[in-house]
């Protein structure tokens, strides 16, 4: 898999870099939209939180120690995606308890242009999106934008919008990501690493 030049961050250096740039009031990419701003300062609050409040379910920490060979997660992000923020504290806290055997890369979608088309959502450059590699670059799994069920929010809402407008909607998803606690998020992951594990 190859990575463009451009930055690449381990879970603690992005959260350095998230907290820099909503002190300088500033979110990444070239759109410094006052919206998307706004986002990346609610986003680094509710990594914080999750940082502290995520309780890993056993099945999924004895299926990542389980893991033998040495994986390399990739995800693509930006500062802005909520979406990121509700996941990617459990994507890096998997790393943790996996005794070395991966290793967690998190790189900007906009940096990384030809990495996002070869891994879009039905057409579309959705994030978070993390890749699995193995230590020969085979692909073993991929994952996002989003759990299943906060997908099927986001189909549901466009076909039907129901006059709910995008504030509406998010407020709606990010209220099942409170009620869900990453619950959801860590069912997908124990499939994909077991499933991995046993090929």
């Amino acid at each position: 898999m190859q990575i463009n030049s451009g930055q690449v961050f381990d879970y603690n250096q992005f959260m350095l870099w998230l907290r820099d740039l909503v002190q300088n009031g500033k979110t990444s990419g070239n759109n410094q939209a006052a919206s998307l701003v706004e986002f990346t300062a609610l986003n680094l609050k509710r990594m914080e939180r999750l940082n502290k409040t995520i309780e890993l379910d056993p099945l999924l920490s004895n299926a990542i120690k389980e893991i033998e060979s040495a994986q390399k997660w990739t995800v693509l992000t930006e500062a802005w995606c909520g979406d990121s923020a509700q996941t990617l504290p459990l994507i890096a806290k998997l790393e943790n308890v996996a005794k070395g055997n991966v290793s967690l890369q998190i790189v900007l979608r906009d940096e990384q242009p030809e990495l996002m088309n070869s891994n879009l959502t039905d057409m579309s450059r959705s994030i978070p999106i993390l890749i699995s590699h193995d230590a020969k670059d085979n692909k073993l799994f991929r994952w996002g934008p989003r759990p299943k069920p906060a997908q099927q929010l986001l189909i549901n809402w466009k076909k039907f919008p129901a006059g709910k407008t995008w504030n509406d909607f998010e407020k709606e998803l990010h209220t099942w990501y409170a009620k869900d606690k990453t619950r959801t998020l860590q069912v997908e992951f124990l499939d994909l690493i077991q499933s991995a594990n046993n090929s």
